[in-house]
C-alpha cells in the first residue's frame, strides 16, 4: 500500500484513520502521537496534516510504482542487511544512548537500532525526499504498533538536505552520551549530482585543497558520501560512540588515506565487505565502515567479510607508504622509491568524434563516419588502454590529430601550414567549443593536454590506468612516427629501444608485479595512477634480477618480435637511473 507516494502497511494506515479522524488540529495531533510514540513533529504543518487525514479516511491508496532514484546514489538498505548490521553492532556490546541516522531513507536503520539498542534515549534522522519522511515516519508507527511494550525513546525525523542540517548542534547539546553514527549515504560524486542538477549538494568548495589542475580535471570531483562521512567525523570525533555507515570501498580507503594529513581521533577502523549484487543488485564494490570515535588515531583498516567475518588483509599507512596489503607489502618494499623516469599521462582531447580517426581504403573516416583528406604531418597512431594488451605493440587501429607539440601552443599555424586539416578542424569547431572542461578555456583553438617533448619520444613503455592488468607494454614507432597514448594510459618515454627494453623487462618482473599488487586497489575507478608508478624504484628492482634472466629475455622478446636489441647499453642504462647526488659522491669519493 503506497500513501503520499510512501509505503505504508495496512496495521499503519488503519490506526491513522481512526487516530486522525478524532483530532482537529495537527498541533494536538503531534502531542499525541509524541506522548504515544515518541515521535517529535510527526506533521511539519497543517497542509500535511489535511492531506494525510483525507487519504487515510477515503483510503486514496496510491498504485504508482516507486520512482526509481538510483541515479542519486540512492540505494536503499534493505531491512534485513540493516538488522543484521545492528545484531553484529549489539554483539560487540555497543549500547548507544543516541542514534544519528544522516540520510534515513526509509528507515530501515532506525528501525533495526530501535530493535537492537535497548539503551537508545534520543534518535536523529535526516532526509531530503518527502516520500521517504512519510515512510520512515510510517515504518517507526509500525514498529511500536508491533512491539507495543518496547521503550519509546525521543525521535526527530528532519526534512532537509543533509548539507543544510547542523550536526555540531547535536555535538553540543549532547557531549558526553555515547552515541551510534549507522546508514547509507548516496553511492555518487558531487559531479554526478551536479549533471542531474541536485540541489542536495555541498556548498561549491575544494574540500581536499587540490591544487590547479587536479581541481579542475578530475582529483576535485568526490564521492557524497565521503563528504558526508568526514563532515561526521569532524562533528563527532571527540564524542564517545561509533560509526558504521555502508559505502563505497573507495571513499573507506580514500579515509584511510587522508587520514594522515586529517588525523580524525578515530581508532579500530574495520571494512566489511558486502555483496552488493545480492544487496541492492548494483554492480558497486561496497562494505561497511566500522570505527570508533574518541580514540588515538588509526592510520589502517583491517577488511572482514562482512557474512563469515573471516579476516582478509590490512591496508593503510606504513612509513609514510600508503598500501593494500600490509603482510603482502612487506615482501617487495625495498622496490619502494623514486622512479628515474617521470611518468606521464596520455593525450586528453575530449573531442573522439572529431579527433579520432581511422584510416580505411586509403582515407582517413572520423567517428561520424565522414571520410575526410587531411595532410599526414599531425596524424599519428593511437593506443587506448583497451589496446595496451600485447607486450610489444609496433601498429594501431586508430589515429589522432595531434595539434600542439606542447599545452598552451598557438594553432593558428596551422592554417598555413596544413589548410585540409585546418578546414577540418574549423568546421567542426562547435564541437571543441562545446567540451566542458575548464582547462580549456582562454586556450587556442583546437586545444589539447598531455602533451609535451615526452610525448614526441620513439619508444614508451605504457599501461592501462583502468585495467586490473598488471602488465606493462612497449610502444614502437609506427611509419617513423612515435605512437601516442590517450590520457587512461600512463608512460615513461626513451630515444633508446634498448633503454625501452631494459625497463620493460623489469617492470613485467615477478617482484614488481608482486609490488604492485600490495600497492594497488583493484576496485578503483584508476588502479594505476601516476603517484603510485612513481613510487616504481626501477634502479632497486634491476637489483632484484639476475643479468643472466634480463638476457634471456632480451633474447626472447628479439626471436619473437623481430628486435635486434643487446645487453651492452645495461650499464649506462643503471648509470642513467642513479641519482646525481650519488654520482657526485662516487666522482669526488
Amino acid at each position: 500500500m503506497r500513501i503520499l507516494d510512501a509505503n505504508i502497511s495496512l496495521q499503519v494506515c488503519t490506526f491513522l484513520k481512526d487516530f486522525l479522524n478524532k483530532i482537529s488540529s495537527f498541533e494536538n495531533v503531534n502531542q499525541k502521537i509524541f506522548e504515544a510514540f515518541g515521535i517529535n513533529t510527526f506533521f511539519e504543518n497543517d497542509i500535511d496534516f489535511q492531506r494525510l487525514k483525507e487519504s487515510v479516511s477515503n483510503l486514496a491508496i496510491s498504485s504508482v510504482e516507486e520512482s526509481d532514484r538510483a541515479e542519486y546514489g540512492d540505494f536503499q538498505t534493505n531491512k534485513e542487511l540493516a538488522n543484521k548490521i545492528a545484531q553484529q553492532l549489539a554483539k560487540r556490546n555497543i549500547s548507544p544512548e543516541i542514534i544519528i541516522e544522516p540520510t534515513c531513507g526509509k528507515g530501515n536503520f532506525i528501525i533495526a537500532s530501535l530493535s537492537n539498542f535497548k539503551t537508545v534515549k534520543k534518535v536523529f534522522g535526516i532526509e531530503i525526499y518527502k516520500p521517504y519522511v512519510w515512510e520512515t515516519k510510517f515504518g517507526i508507527l509500525d514498529f511500536f504498533l508491533s512491539n507495543p511494550n518496547t521503550y519509546k525513546p525521543e525521535i526527530t525525523i528532519t526534512h532537509c538536505s543533509i548539507f543544510d542540517f547542523d550536526f555540531k548542534s547535536i555535538s553540543k547539546q549532547f557531549p558526553t552520551e555515547k552515541l551510534l553514527i549507522i546508514g547509507n549515504p548516496p553511492w555518487v560524486t558531487n559531479s554526478k549530482l551536479g549533471g542531474l542538477n541536485s540541489s542536495n549538494l555541498p556548498k561549491k568548495s575544494n574540500f581536499k585543497n587540490q591544487n590547479g589542475l587536479d581541481a579542475i580535471t578530475g582529483k576535485g570531483n568526490f564521492d557524497i558520501a565521503e563528504y558526508i562521512t568526514l563532515t561526521l567525523l569532524d562533528a563527532f570525533q571527540t564524542h564517545n560512540g561509533y560509526l558504521a555507515l555502508l559505502v563505497k570501498n573507495s571513499v573507506i580507503k580514500n579515509i584511510v588515506f587522508d587520514q594522515k594529513d586529517n588525523k580524525y581521533r578515530v581508532g579500530e577502523i574495520e571494512k566489511y565487505c558486502i555483496d552488493s549484487k545480492k544487496e541492492f543488485n548494483v554492480s558497486v564494490e561496497a562494505a561497511l565502515l566500522y570505527c570508533q570515535l574518541n580514540s588515538k588515531p588509526s592510520f589502517e583498516s583491517t577488511e572482514f567479510d562482512f557474512y563469515s567475518l573471516e579476516k582478509r588483509l590490512v591496508f593503510g599507512w606504513l612509513n609514510n607508504k600508503f598500501v593494500s596489503n600490509l603482510t603482502n607489502y612487506n615482501k617487495t618494499k625495498e622496490i619502494d622509491g623514486v622512479c628515474p623516469f617521470e611518468w606521464r599521462q596520455g593525450i586528453k582531447h575530449d573531442c573522439a568524434n572529431i579527433m579520432e580517426l581511422e584510416r580505411v581504403n586509403g582515407h582517413f573516416v572520423n567517428k561520424l563516419s565522414e571520410e575526410i583528406k587531411l595532410e599526414e604531418d599531425l596524424i599519428y597512431g593511437f593506443l587506448k588502454s583497451s589496446d595496451l594488451k600485447n607486450t610489444v605493440i609496433k601498429n594501431t587501429r586508430k589515429h589522432v590529430i595531434v595539434t600542439q607539440t606542447k599545452v598552451g601552443q598557438e594553432t593558428s599555424y596551422i592554417q598555413h601550414l596544413y589548410p585540409d586539416t585546418y578546414n577540418y578542424l574549423k568546421i567542426n569547431i562547435s564541437s571543441f567549443q562545446a567540451r566542458k572542461s575548464s582547462i580549456y578555456n582562454g586556450k587556442p583553438q583546437f586545444s589539447i593536454f598531455g602533451i609535451g617533448d615526452y610525448s614526441f619520444k620513439p619508444y614508451k613503455v605504457a599501461i592501462s590506468g583502468l585495467y586490473k592488468t598488471y602488465h606493462f607494454t612497449l610502444v614502437l614507432p609506427q611509419n617513423n612516427k612515435p605512437i601516442m597514448l590517450d590520457d587512461t594510459c600512463y608512460f615513461i618515454g626513451f630515444d633508446k629501444i634498448e633503454y625501452a627494453v631494459y625497463a620493460i623487462i623489469l617492470l613485467n618482473s615477478k617482484t614488481t608485479e608482486a609490488f604492485l599488487k600490495s600497492i594497488t586497489f583493484s576496485d578503483a575507478k584508476r588502479v594505476f595512477t601516476k603517484d603510485l608508478l612513481m613510487r616504481l624504484d626501477l634502479l632497486s628492482i634491476s637489483k632484484t634480477i639476475t643479468q643472466k634472466e634480463i638476457e634471456k629475455q632480451i633474447i626472447y622478446l628479439n626471436n619473437k618480435y623481430s628486435l635486434s636489441v643487446k645487453l651492452s647499453d645495461w650499464d649506462s642504462f643503471i648509470n642513467e637511473m642513479i641519482p646525481k647526488k650519488e654520482k657526485q659522491l662516487t666522482l669526488f669519493g
